[in-house]
This record gives structure tokens, sequence and C-alpha cells, in this order.
């Protein structure tokens, strides 16, 4: 990652932090404020990052796990973004900052200097393509779990008769937020779904078969059903509210489990380091 486009981009994601922080504290000062548009300054720093990356690389920037990482940082800033400004809930970029300014600030502090390419059997057109697409699930699912955790604290707040912070319109209700759930984990589900469907028809264009069952595609598939027997709970047995809210951060504990171990340890296609 360039120094030019890491410390502004780092400092940014800080200050969102902090402002969406002070803002949930109840202190109404000029940083708080400037929390969403220093989190969207900060999404348009690294974007600039990621295009000169990809422009070094000839694709995609995810060469190793710690640019995978990276790019899932990114999308999760701006899927926050989006969720934030149209469903009107900051609540959510005291989640959705920290992550990524963590994520950043040791890519930083981790980075290597070397150049990791591409291999040629990689180069494809599907590749942006699947990436995006997986990384985008994977993103949702992200703001998804943030949104449970918050309908788990709130919920448990009102039940102790404690007031939130702050007491205003933006404040959401257990409804909303149980809403918006639903509405993440069923576009999360649809990504990865898609992420599947194209990650099957490169494989079979690159290497003559569809599925090879190493572990990248095993895991991937058992998180398929784990999301989607946590929608199908939702549709036929009615789980809503705190329940689902419980159950939605359980399988992205396993999801989290099985990026980071597969990415670290799995060999094969999908290893985490090309270099």
């Amino acid at each position: 990652m360039n120094t030019a486009w890491l410390i502004p981009a780092l400092a940014c994601y800080a200050l969102s932090a902090t402002g969406f922080t002070m803002e949930r504290a109840g202190m109404h000062s000029r940083l708080a404020r400037w929390a969403i548009p220093m989190l969207a300054a900060g999404a348009a720093l690294q974007t600039g990052d990621l295009l000169m990356r990809g422009i070094r690389a000839g694709n995609v920037p995810v060469t190793n796990f710690g640019q995978s990482l990276v790019f899932l940082a990114w999308l999760t800033a701006l899927a926050g973004l989006v969720v934030i400004v149209r469903m009107r809930m900051p609540v959510i970029g005291v989640y959705v900052a920290p992550i990524v300014f963590v994520v950043l600030a040791l890519e930083a502090a981790t980075m290597r200097q070397a150049h990791l390419a591409m291999p040629q059997t990689l180069r494809s057109v599907w590749l942006p393509i699947h990436v995006t697409l997986a990384l985008l699930g994977y993103a949702l699912f992200v703001i998804a779990a943030g949104v449970s955790l918050v309908y788990l604290v709130y919920e448990r707040r009102l039940k102790a008769k404690r007031p939130l912070m702050p007491t205003d319109e933006r404040t959401p209700s257990l409804e909303k937020l149980d809403r918006i759930n639903y509405r993440l984990l069923g576009w999360g589900f649809l990504m990865l779904s898609l992420a599947i469907v194209t990650g099957a028809i490169w494989a079979d264009a690159t290497w003559g078969h569809f599925w090879s069952w190493e572990p990248a595609q095993s895991w991937t598939l058992v998180i398929w059903f784990l999301y989607a027997g946590l929608l199908e709970s939702r549709l036929t047995v009615g789980w809503r509210g705190r329940r689902a809210a419980a159950l939605t951060i359980a399988v992205f504990t396993v999801l989290v489990g099985s990026f980071v171990g597969v990415s670290l340890l799995a060999t094969g296609k999908h290893g985490g380091n090309f270099g």
C-alpha cells in the first residue's frame, strides 16, 4: 500500500470512528458531525489506493490474504455508508469505521514491499467479478452482524429500562434493526450465490471442471448452507428479533473462522498467497 494513500485514509477512518463514538455517547461536537464525511473520504482515498494496486498487478489486487482483507474492508466501508445514509442509521458507523481502520492499520504495519504477481492462469475477466461478488457478500454479512450486535445491546438496555444514547429521532427501533438485518442477509446471500456460480463457470473454463472440493470451495458451501438456513428460519419458522440477531452473529463467527483459516492455512487455487 502506498503511504501517500495510506496515511490520509487511516486518518479519515480514525476521525470517523472517533466521531461516531462521540455521537453515540451524546457528545455533539464538530467531529461527531463530520463522522460520515470522514468515512466517505477514507473510502475515496482507499479507492485510489486500490486503483493504483490494480494497475500494478494487472487485475484486482487480491494476491495475498492482507490484500483480500483490505479489499473486503473497502467494500465494508462503502456498504456501511449506504446503510448509514440511505437508512439513516449512523449507529452502524460505530461498528464499521473502527473495523476498517484496524484492518488498514494492520496491513500498514505488516505490509511487504515485494511485488506479488498474479498467476497467469488466474488472469481472467472472471477474477474481478467472482472476487467482488464474494467479498461484497461477506461485507454485507459483516454489517448484518453489526446490526445484530446493536439490536442485542439496545434490547438489553430497553429491558433494563436504561436510556439509549443519543435519544433523538435517529435512534433506530428494534423493529427497524431486525428488518435491516433481514435485508442485509438477503442481499449478502444473493451476492455469495452469484460468486459461487461465477466461480464455477470460471473454473470450468480454466481447468475443465466446475468443482474440485478444495477447502475454500467446501467451506464456502458450508457458509452458503448456514446462511440459507438462517434465512429459511426467518421465513418459515418465524425466528426474528433476538433469536435472529444471535444466530446472525453465530453464523458470522463461523464465516470469520473459515475465511481466516482457509486464507492462511489452505493450499490450492484459493491459497492465501500467490507471491
